[in-house]
């Protein structure tokens, strides 16, 4: 079995982590924002599986297990959160959300 470069498993993490930030920075809807900062929790999460494999250590598992605990946690609190401003204010576009601000 062939292993795989830490370069490239960074390389990727890379990508995926750009691709969660572009996404929270363009988009306008609260939900599309929070699926982009899953992408760059996963990212960081194959960042560190991948260290941990080539290391041959146990810490980018146990750090991984972290990760995904975070990620469960501020998905049903965002998810919860998205919930009750879509029934109060019927949108989810975070320029219509921050005009409220103040009043």
């Amino acid at each position: 079995m062939t292993a795989i470069p830490l370069e490239h498993i960074l390389i990727l993490a890379s990508v995926l982590f750009l691709i969660g930030f572009v996404g929270v920075i363009v988009r306008k809807n609260a939900l599309f924002i929070l699926m982009s900062l899953e992408v760059m929790l996963n990212a960081t999460g194959v960042a560190f599986i991948g260290a941990g494999s080539v290391w041959q250590q146990a810490d980018g598992q146990v750090m991984f297990m972290l990760i995904l605990t975070l990620a469960a946690a501020e998905v049903a609190v965002g998810l919860a959160l998205l919930i009750r401003m879509k029934h109060q204010y019927r949108s989810l576009d975070i320029d219509v959300l921050s005009d409220l601000k103040g009043q």
